[in-house]
């Protein structure tokens, strides 16, 4: 199946989106709850107010979002979640890094990316297992 990836971003006055593979997707919102809808909105306003020849092929037929995110705002939205002390257990790496990628004061390697990355879907997959 086809996927829009759609990248999510914090700004200044709440979270911004676009799609890395189609022209003309873009959203914002106060919440990435709010941008997601609103992801929903322009694709469909997209494809309604179009002639056939101008809507993206992707959009043609069934397709799937794809939502990623920068390290800062995921760390951003996920603040009141996950706190630096938790995400040094999960990933290994040191809690005034992980507060540096946070604010944006620092990039951090691919490295640092997907061992971020492993350890929350890890962390997912085991939460997923769990039965109460």
């Amino acid at each position: 199946m086809k996927k829009v990836k759609i990248i999510i971003e914090r700004t200044n006055d709440g979270f911004s989106a676009y799609a890395d593979n189609v022209e003309g997707i873009y959203a914002a919102g106060d919440t990435v709850t709010e941008v997601k809808r609103s992801v929903e909105e322009a694709i469909s306003l997209l494809v309604t107010h179009n002639q056939p020849k101008h809507i993206p092929q992707i959009l043609k037929g069934p397709y799937t979002l794809e939502y990623a995110f920068d390290v800062e705002s995921l760390l951003a939205y996920y603040k009141g979640i996950f706190t630096n002390s938790a995400l040094e257990r999960l990933t290994g790496i040191n809690q005034r890094l992980i507060q540096q990628y946070s604010s944006g004061s620092k990039k951090p390697r691919e490295k640092q990316r997907k061992k971020i990355e492993l350890a929350l879907h890890g962390l997912g997959e085991e939460l997923l297992s769990v039965r109460l």
